[in-house]
C-alpha cells in the first residue's frame, strides 16, 4: 500500500550530473578523475551521461575523491532509480488505458475491491494493484496465456467475459488469504463431514454460512462467498491453493437456497473425486473442460440433496402438494427447496408450482 502524503517528485536526475559539475568544480579533468578513482574513463563518461549507474563501491571510491560521503551518491542513485521505475510504471499505465476499460470497475468499486481512483489512470493503477500485476500483458500472461499453470490450470481466452471472470476469481483469492484454515486437509475428513453439513442444510439456523466455512476449514477446505459481477454469470469455482489446500468458491449470482447447496456440494465432490492440478469453473464454457467430471460432480451432489430412490418415490406418487413436499422432505432428511428444485429442474412440475417452498439468500 502506499504511505498517504508520499512525495513523488517530478523529476530527478540522474547522480551523474552532480558528479560532473562536481569534477568541473574541482578544476579536473574527467581523464584524471578517472585515474584518481582507478576506474576507466569510459566508466566515468556513462556515469556522467547517466548511462551507466554509480554502485556502492564506487560511491565509497568516489566518497575519496570528492570529498562527498558515500551514502550521498548511494541515497541519490536510489532516488533516481526509484524515479524511473515509476515513470516505467506510468507508461505501462498509460499504454494499458484501454485494458482497464473492459473491467466491471464501477461494481469492483463498489464492493470495496479496488483503491479508490478518480481517472482514467488510477483506476488503471488500482487494477494493477487488484490483481498483483505491473501491466495488462503480465495480467494476460496469467489469466489468458497460462504461463503460470501452477497456480492458474485453465485459460480465460475461449471464454465470453475473461475481464469479468479473472476479476471474480481474483477477489475470492484474496478473500481465501484471510480465512483460517484448523486442520491440514483430509479427504476423510470432508467425506465424514458431509452428514453434519447436508444437516445444517436442512436446519438452516442462524449465521449457517459461518457454520459451513467453518466445518469446512476443520476439513481443511477453504470456502468462500463472492458478490456476483456483471457478465460473469458463475455460479462457484474450485481450485487447489499451493496444492496444499483446496478451495471453494461460491457467487451470490444464483439467490435460491436449493442451488447454493447444490453448488457446493458440486464442488465437494469435484475436491473428493478429481485432482489436485484441477481448476473448474461453474456455468462457464471454456477450453478443456471436462464434461465427464462435471457429470460426476453433478450426480455427487445430487445422490446427497436427494438421491435417486427417493426421487423416483415422489415421481411415483405423483403428490407434489406443499404438504407432501414437506413430509418428503422431513423423511429423507432433505430441505424442501431441494425437493422442489429437483422436481422443477426435471421439469416434473412447472417453476410456479411450490414456488413457495423456494427459500431465497444472500450470501455475499
Amino acid at each position: 500500500m502506499a504511505k498517504k502524503n508520499q512525495y513523488t517528485p517530478r523529476s530527478v536526475s540522474h547522480p551523474g550530473a552532480t558528479l560532473g559539475a562536481k569534477i568541473q568544480e574541482m578544476g579536473m579533468t574527467i581523464r584524471e578523475f578517472a585515474v584518481r578513482a582507478s576506474k576507466p574513463e569510459k566508466t566515468i563518461l556513462a556515469v556522467i551521461r547517466g548511462d551507466s549507474s554509480i554502485t556502492p563501491d564506487m560511491s565509497v571510491i568516489f566518497e575519496n575523491v570528492t570529498q562527498i560521503p558515500a551514502h550521498f551518491w548511494i541515497s541519490r542513485q536510489r532516488n533516481y532509480d526509484e524515479f524511473m521505475a515509476r515513470e516505467r510504471m506510468a507508461q505501462s499505465i498509460e499504454e494499458s488505458a484501454e485494458w482497464a476499460d473492459k473491467f466491471p470497475v464501477k461494481k469492483m468499486a463498489q464492493y470495496g475491491w479496488l483503491q479508490p481512483f478518480v481517472d482514467t489512470a488510477s483506476k488503471t493503477k488500482s487494477l494493477f494493484q487488484f490483481f498483483a500485476v505491473t501491466s495488462a500483458e503480465s495480467w494476460e500472461n496469467f489469466y489468458m496465456n497460462q504461463q503460470l499453470k501452477v497456480a492458474f490450470r485453465i485459460s480465460l481466452r475461449s471464454t465470453i467475459e475473461p475481464y469479468a471472470i479473472s476479476a471474480w476469481l481474483r477477489q475470492g483469492d484474496r478473500q481465501a488469504e484471510s480465512v483460517g484454515i484448523t486442520a491440514d486437509y483430509s479427504d476423510k475428513k470432508l467425506k465424514a463431514s458431509v452428514p453434519a453439513m447436508k444437516t445444517l442444510m436442512v436446519e438452516m439456523p442462524e449465521n449457517w454460512p459461518l457454520h459451513l466455512q467453518q466445518m469446512c476449514a476443520a476439513c481443511g477446505v477453504k470456502l468462500v462467498f463472492t458478490p456476483a459481477l456483471p457478465k460473469a454469470p458463475i455460479s462457484g469455482a474450485t481450485r487447489w491453493i499451493a496444492s496444499k489446500y483446496p478451495c471453494i468458491q461460491i457467487s451470490s449470482h444464483e439467490r435460491r437456497y436449493d442451488i447454493f447447496w447444490f453448488t457446493f456440494f458440486h464442488e465437494v465432490g469435484h475436491i473428493l473425486l478429481h485432482g489436485k492440478k484441477d481448476f473448474f469453473l461453474e456455468n462457464v464454457e471454456y477450453d478443456n473442460k471436462e464434461l465427464s467430471k462435471e457429470s460426476e460432480a453433478d450426480a455427487f451432489a445430487a445422490e446427497i440433496l436427494l438421491s435417486h430412490k427417493e426421487e423416483e418415490e415422489i415421481i411415483r406418487n405423483r403428490d407434489y402438494s406443499v404438504k407432501a413436499i414437506i413430509s418428503y422432505a422431513e423423511r429423507f432428511g432433505t430441505h424442501p427447496s431441494m425437493i422442489v428444485g429437483r422436481l422443477q429442474h426435471r421439469r416434473i412440475i412447472p417453476i410456479t408450482v411450490d414456488a413457495e417452498l423456494l427459500k431465497i439468500i444472500n450470501i455475499a
